[in-house]
């Protein structure tokens, strides 16, 4: 079987969408495949969170942002992993790719107010916030049948981002407004950022191939013509003529790749299984070059040993607010602390990596979250609220002692370690690591105490409690190089003709940099809009 179209869209995630507006509004028709039997991927499941600067809405609320701001911020996190034509890319059409989106009806959002960027010491941060960007709640009815065929696992968010403690919000909402925006089929987070973007394809006839899988790619003269694919068992040939744009995700569930080329273990992935890395086996299958394939999108990660994926996989779950409220502390296998606990997400993969040449060994692994009883008493473990018993794979005991033989740590290590917290705790500092010393510190922590006391807190009431902390992330963001058109480069520096990418299949465009939040769909919308216009206009043919 064979088929034509102009443009060919491998995977159907937020960036691959997006390339398929961007690629029809220049022109183009479009064909996008997707090997799930649902679109979305990571980002249906995910915050749905957009970090752009000099966005719009930033501007209509009298917010101060600027090219040369973006640009002083990213130069100064940069360990020469980012490119500078390609973050330029990305500062530049960034905004113009949320304003794109915005009229074709494919997105709807507003401001996380107040949600601090991630690095405020560095120049052109933006301690106020304005960067970070939410999606207004999606009345899913309007997707008929397509409804059910976005990407889901566990409970439906009907919530804005921004009404949850995530974002700033209380986290409550009326009885009577949650029971209709459940009868209306409501949702925020992911499903709307995924659920807007599948409805302006459909609304112009582009209708994602489900179960539909990429192969390979075809060179004919030098350039990319077709892909071959299957669906359900069958071989099918489609001819781009214009150019095939690489959606697909990253590798982090492909045990071989992530062992050849990250730099630390990542055991613990918060992302689909689908993400296998099948794009970047095409990618260099066809000579592309390779850019930040030591790096991720980490997070610190908890792994529940009943939640579990479709396929059987363990589902592990980002620790974001358990290890930034009060009365926690994190310590590694010697019983120690080793790190700022409420630091971002992404920058702890550096502590959990530090890498011991005497030992030959990661200190660091396996951590532990410990608490105690007052945080039991006010703050959620995961999805275990205050009251709720404890599951088996929380240990607990009525000493640190006693918890510290469970764990198989040194116990006067740990003893020790957590006196020492306490006794600095108790007067909001922490001279070790600065915990609480920085805005970002707090806004996760428990808003109703001031200053550093938001996040600092003495562990001195038993009974203790402790889960292990494992070193995940939401992808990863190393693969093909690509310049500012989005096209993927060969093994000279070269556009290979007809190929592009976008998303976490590609070589991040801001390195191995976490700007804030949604720094990872932030730079997938932008060169998906990129990538689509490229390959409509035939940028590299």
């Amino acid at each position: 079987m064979s088929l034509e179209t102009d443009v060919l869209i491998i995977g159907a995630g937020a960036a691959g969408l997006t390339a398929a507006l961007a690629a029809h509004e220049a022109g183009a028709s479009v064909t996008v495949i997707e090997k799930q039997s649902t679109v979305g991927g990571t980002a249906a499941i995910s915050g749905g969170i957009i970090w752009v600067p000099q966005n719009h809405l930033m501007k209509a609320q009298g917010g101060e942002d600027s090219r040369e701001d973006a640009l002083a911020y990213f130069r100064s996190l940069d360990h020469g992993d980012i490119g500078e034509e390609t973050l330029a890319a990305f500062v530049d059409e960034g905004h113009h790719a949320l304003e794109f989106l915005e009229k074709l009806g494919a997105s709807k959002l507003s401001m996380l107010q107040g949600y601090p960027d991630y690095y405020l010491d560095r120049p052109g941060a933006k301690p106020e916030g304005g960067r970070a960007l939410d999606n207004d709640l999606l009345d899913f009815s309007e997707l008929g049948e397509w409804a059910d065929k976005i990407f889901t696992h566990g409970d439906i968010p009907r919530m804005m981002l921004r009404e949850t403690p995530l974002g700033g919000g209380s986290g409550m909402i009326e009885p009577e407004e949650m029971g209709r925006r459940i009868s209306e089929d409501l949702r925020g987070w992911g499903q709307a950022l995924i659920g807007r973007l599948l409805k302006a394809c459909l609304d112009r006839d582009i209708v994602p191939m489900l179960n539909c899988r990429g192969q390979r790619l075809t060179i004919e003269d030098g350039r990319i013509t077709d892909a071959k694919i299957t669906q359900d068992d069958k071989d099918i040939d489609i001819s781009a003529r214009q150019g095939v744009i690489l959606a697909t995700g990253g590798f982090e569930w492909n045990e071989e790749f992530k062992q050849t080329f990250l730099r630390g273990p990542l055991t613990a992935p918060a992302s689909p299984p689908g993400n296998q890395g099948d794009g970047l086996k095409m990618a260099m299958a066809a000579g592309a070059s390779l850019g930040n394939m030591t790096s991720a999108w980490w997070m610190t990660a908890l792994s529940i040993p009943e939640a579990q994926w479709e396929g059987g996989e363990t589902r592990s779950m980002p620790v974001l607010i358990e290890r930034t409220m009060p009365h926690t502390l994190m310590v590694n296998r010697s019983g120690k602390r080793f790190c700022n606990e409420a630091n971002n997400y992404s920058a702890l993969a550096g502590a959990f990596h530090s890498f011991d040449p005497a030992t030959y060994d990661y200190p660091n692994l396996p951590a532990y979250l410990i608490f105690d009883s007052q945080y039991r008493a006010r703050y959620p473990l995961a999805s275990i609220m205050p009251g709720m018993d404890l599951p088996d794979w929380v240990t607990q005991a009525d000493d640190l002692a006693g918890l510290a033989e469970k764990l198989d740590v040194d116990g006067e290590a740990l003893q020790s370690t957590v006196a020492h917290f306490n006794h600095h705790a108790a007067n909001a500092e922490d001279p070790e690591f600065g915990r609480g010393s920085r805005a970002y510190d707090r806004f996760y922590g428990d808003r109703s105490r001031e200053g550093a006391k938001a996040t600092l807190g003495p562990l001195d009431q038993g009974p203790y409690f402790a889960v292990e902390i494992k070193m995940g992330a939401l992808g990863t963001n190393g693969g093909a190089k690509t310049d500012p058109l989005a096209q993927v480069l060969d093994l000279e520096g070269q556009p290979i003709p007809g190929l592009y990418g976008a998303g976490n299949v590609i070589s991040s465009p801001t390195g191995s940099v976490y700007a804030g939040a949604g720094g990872t769909l932030g730079p997938a919308l932008a060169f998906g809009y990129i990538a689509g216009q490229s390959a409509a206009r035939r940028a590299n043919i």
